[in-house]
């Protein structure tokens, strides 16, 4: 079931900008994104593509994929998942996966997309099945340890599971710290595909809606600031089907080209919700969104964000003029088409 099986009454975004509201942890850096990747991987093709963006700014330079989690319980997640970080060089990249979690049900292009062979496999992948892999928040928690304090970018662009299960995790082997104080001493930011934030059409998003208590934990109690990628964003800035037509073909088969393929009947433009929250979360300076006023997000009874503007908040929203949807489109058609390092 896609996001967009939920929301689809919206119209192209026209958005308000509110002068004077700050950039959050914008500050320029001359050092890699430390990223942490968390993705429903499979449920839609966004999540794909997002993962061909990071692999293409890792190669430029500007973040450090350190682990990847997935939140879509199927076995085949894991296998794609890395089938991606080989295709791009980076096989060795560690994932982790939900147990008892959400979604379970067959993806429209993971199982064909990891199965594919002309003779041999067609994108390698050591990962046999979901069921080789860790489970999540133990990698998340052994990851987290090991790097700087402040230091780690969250991207949360499925449901909220891994990371509630994280903050309610008890000290282990790898820290004495629980999992909210792991969290609050590691991570510097949490940038996440969830929500609506639009005012002229409120109703429930599927990140969101499909683990709610999950999402409602985490915009609550999550100790970093988060900024949020609402439904409306990456429904105003959609991924152009020629690009997957033209862009893809400096190789013979490439596995972000043939899963989106499988995932609609080709050519169609296809929202770029995840990839918003990945280009934010490693360019937050470049000016390709602005962000609402500080405050708090809610999920209330029926399963729908509500944004309260407070002056202590630490959320907020990202906002896009239709000029700015113009350079994020472009950025992103560029980076998720970027060939590998060779």
């Amino acid at each position: 079931m896609s996001k967009a099986t939920w929301s689809t009454r919206l119209t192209p975004l026209i958005a308000v900008t509110l002068c004077g509201a700050p950039a959050l942890a914008d500050e320029p850096t001359s050092t890699p994104v430390r990223l942490i990747f968390d993705t429903d991987m499979g449920n839609d093709i966004d999540d794909a593509l997002a993962l061909g963006v990071i692999h293409a700014l890792q190669s430029r330079g500007e973040c450090e994929l350190l682990a990847v989690t997935i939140s879509k319980d199927n076995a085949y997640c894991a296998p794609f998942v890395d089938s991606v970080n080989t295709f791009y060089g980076r096989g060795d990249v560690p994932i982790g996966v939900v147990r008892e979690g959400k979604t379970p049900e067959e993806s429209r292009y993971l199982t064909e997309t990891v199965n594919a062979a002309d003779g041999d496999r067609r994108f390698p992948h050591d990962l046999e099945s979901g069921g080789d892999a860790p489970e999540a928040v133990a990698l998340l928690r052994r990851v987290l340890a090991a790097q700087p304090d402040a230091s780690v970018t969250m991207v949360q662009v499925g449901f909220s599971t891994n990371l509630a299960r994280l903050l309610e995790s008890p000290a282990d082997e790898h820290s004495s710290l629980s999992g909210r104080e792991l969290v609050a001493r590691k991570c510097r930011l949490l940038s996440m595909m969830a929500g609506m934030f639009s005012e002229s059409d409120r109703q429930r998003e599927y990140n969101v809606f499909v683990d709610a208590p999950a999402a409602a934990r985490v915009f609550a109690d999550w100790p970093t600031p988060i900024v949020a990628s609402g439904f409306e964003i990456g429904q105003a800035i959609k991924y152009p089907a020629e690009s997957i037509e033209r862009d893809y073909g400096y190789v013979a088969h490439h596995p972000l080209a043939e899963a989106y393929a499988l995932y609609q009947q080709m050519p169609y433009d296809r929202e770029t919700w995840d990839l918003t929250s990945v280009l934010y979360a490693v360019r937050p300076d470049r000016g390709y969104f602005d962000l609402s006023p500080p405050g708090e997000i809610a999920v209330d009874a029926e399963d729908v964000t509500q944004f309260t503007p407070t002056e202590a908040g630490r959320r907020r929203y990202l906002i896009a003029t239709p000029e700015q949807a113009v350079r994020v489109r472009e950025a992103l058609v560029q980076l998720a088409s970027q060939p590998p390092e060779r």
